[in-house]
């Protein structure tokens, strides 16, 4: 019988990428996001289970954690980042919005499933974080903080279980190209986001980070892939990415 893996954030972009990826690795994967018509249809091209699921609402994710039954693997990749504006210029509600979904999120669906995983007696949480968890940027103080929130929630969680039969990963990606990452950021301007990854030849995308999700989780149950960094090799930390001028790339 297929052990049960849940992706939250699963309709689009890394969700949805890693949710291909841990099917194909013969996982009966349970597929959580907001958005139910995509996540019908992505369930049924994968075989999966499609729970339509708010992660920031408690009384759901309760609800999702008991419907989910039985499950080995859970990927915490809801998430997101909303503005790109300076701290004097930030509007509350935009981190506090992403520390709900990011940080809070991950927290309440980790805790309503965390039973199931001790039971499965080879449990694994993936935090999906990014390389903002450790390096802030200017204009990304909102997403930073979430991000180094969700790294200590990871970090804590992988104390507080050891000697349980659970195992405790964190995914940081750098640069990912996806559909609505950067668009999502820049309030739907899809030129402006499209600039995030100008010149850059060969950014990551959503696969990639999905290639090392389904690594880090088909190790041997003893090996726990504490914290894995990712980055294209054009990025050499957060303000040190190799760009293309404009002549070069149309010559």
């Amino acid at each position: 019988m297929a052990r049960t893996a849940v992706v939250t954030g699963a309709s689009s972009g890394i969700g949805a990428a890693t949710a291909r990826r841990l099917a194909a690795e013969g996982y009966d994967v349970v597929l959580a996001a907001r958005r139910a018509e995509r996540l019908a249809a992505l369930a049924q091209e994968v075989g999966g289970r499609a729970l339509p699921l708010d992660v920031t609402d408690r009384a759901a994710v309760e609800r999702f954690a008991a419907e989910v039954g039985d499950c080995a693997v859970l990927v915490n990749n809801a998430g997101g980042a909303f503005g790109t504006e300076p701290v004097a210029d930030a509007d509350p509600d935009d981190w506090r919005a992403m520390y709900e979904v990011n940080v809070l999120g991950a927290l309440q669906v980790t805790r309503a499933l965390l039973p199931a995983l001790v039971a499965s007696g080879e449990g694994t949480v993936v935090f999906l974080t990014s390389t903002a968890g450790f390096v802030a940027y200017e204009g990304g103080g909102g997403y930073v903080a979430a991000k180094h929130g969700e790294h200590a929630l990871a970090a804590t969680l992988r104390l507080e279980l050891l000697g349980q039969p659970v195992r405790v990963l964190e995914v940081a990606p750098g640069m990912v190209r996806t559909d609505e990452f950067a668009v999502n950021r820049y309030r739907g301007d899809a030129d402006a986001a499209a600039q995030v990854y100008a010149g850059v030849a060969e950014p990551l995308v959503a696969e990639d980070v999905a290639d090392c999700v389904a690594w880090a989780v088909t190790r041997p149950p003893h090996v726990n892939v504490d914290l894995l960094v990712v980055r294209p090799r054009a990025q050499a930390a957060q303000h040190r990415v190799h760009r293309v001028d404009r002549a070069h790339r149309e010559g």
